[in-house]
């Protein structure tokens, strides 16, 4: 069975095995369709046009101005350009959006996740659905664990998923 054909609950029993031991139906929800368009970087960028990875050919989305390497000071300094900078922790800050950036043990991000109001996280989960979870809920093999909290001022003076 295709992802794109399952139930939620489906889709994360299927994920569990691959690396993402926490996640469960009670520490999730689905927020979109499947969709092959974009990726979590781009997700936690509020882009959904573009596949953002520093791929060394060139393939993919990339800002010009940063380095593609597969590090965290890249990834940092992408989002950087879209004015986040560096916070100490994961907790709600009113007028602050806020993005997660999860690295594997060596070091090499994996994936991004944006804050939403209620203090949950958005993600891409790779050419799967969108999800919102707990903070901790993709901790595991496949993602690693938050790196980095990177912040903004929200734009609508708040962490709005939609702005």
């Amino acid at each position: 069975m295709k992802f794109q054909d399952m139930t939620f609950d489906q889709v994360v029993s299927a994920l569990q095995p691959q690396g993402f031991p926490n996640l469960n139906s009670t520490n999730s929800r689905p927020t979109s369709p499947y969709d092959e368009d974009y990726n979590c970087i781009a997700w936690a960028a509020e882009d959904t046009d573009y596949w953002w990875w520093p791929d060394a050919m060139g393939q993919k989305y990339w800002p010009t101005e940063v380095p593609r390497e597969e590090t965290l000071a890249a990834f940092v300094r992408a989002y950087g350009i879209q004015g986040y900078i560096e916070r100490c922790d994961a907790t709600v800050e009113q007028g602050k959006q806020k993005i997660a950036i999860y690295t594997a043990s060596n070091g090499k991000p994996t994936h991004a996740a944006r804050q939403i109001p209620d203090g949950w996280w958005a993600s891409k989960l790779g050419q799967l659905i969108d999800i919102e979870h707990e903070f901790a809920a993709l901790d595991g093999p496949a993602y690693g664990t938050v790196a980095v909290i990177l912040a903004r001022p929200g734009r609508n003076g708040g962490s709005e998923i939609n702005p």
